[in-house]
């Protein structure tokens, strides 16, 4: 009952880690520049994300342009898109695995059918955190670089927006639920390792008994 509470605690963790990959993908709010000009009818915020720019009037006016031209962005804003969209994928794979594989489901079969199907939902979820760790730290650098660089006036420098800080905690999710999966099916495998079970041998009577004719027929 235990690991199956802790299943279930990962499963919603895990969740949690979908949505919140998803949203940090297509959210623009990856770099935030606030430009305040000597009007307060100027100030502007600008927004870049993954797939989108955004601008952001104080008059209430917001307008996005699409990124098209993949070679013309810079490597880093590529490698994000495609570990992002990897970790989507790989996270989603890991719901719909973890789903047959649980054991307050009655999906998967017997039990050692649905150990297999948890320990891979859990390792996709390790991946999906990995892939997903990985373009929020590359993107983060890039943005401190940048704004520690002396070259780059003001008005070009950016601070990490919410989807960096939404993907971080996605990646932390789906890390802790897959480490949480894993171990349950491995901590039940291992037990049955060290102790197997026990197999008892009763003796037949038949046989005994036929040996003991077969005494009696040469005394």
């Amino acid at each position: 009952m235990a690991s199956a509470s802790l299943q279930f605690f990962a499963f919603i963790l895990a969740l949690f880690g979908v949505f919140g990959d998803i949203a940090a993908t297509l959210l623009p709010h990856w770099k935030v520049n606030a430009d305040v000009g000597s009007n307060i009818i100027t100030a502007i915020t600008q927004m870049q994300g993954l797939w989108m720019d955004c601008t952001w009037y104080s008059t209430g006016m917001f307008s996005c342009t699409l990124k098209y031209s993949i070679l013309s962005l810079p490597i880093y804003i590529q490698a994000a898109r495609t570990t992002m969209v990897l970790s989507c994928i790989l996270s989603a794979f890991g719901i719909c695995i973890t789903t047959v594989g649980m054991k307050c489901t009655r999906l998967g079969g017997d039990t050692d059918s649905k150990n297999n199907a948890c320990f891979a939902g859990g390792i996709c979820f390790i991946l999906a955190g990995i892939f997903g760790l990985v373009p929020t730290c590359w993107y983060t650098r890039e943005i401190i670089s940048n704004f520690l660089d002396q070259t780059i006036p003001e008005s070009s420098k950016h601070e990490p927006g919410g989807a960096v800080y939404t993907g971080f905690i996605s990646a932390g999710f789906l890390l802790i639920a897959g480490v949480i999966f894993c171990s349950s099916c491995f901590k039940r495998q291992q037990g049955s390792w060290i102790y197997p079970p026990k197999q008892h041998h009763f003796p037949s009577t038949e046989q005994e008994s036929n040996a003991g004719y077969s005494l009696k027929d040469y005394v």
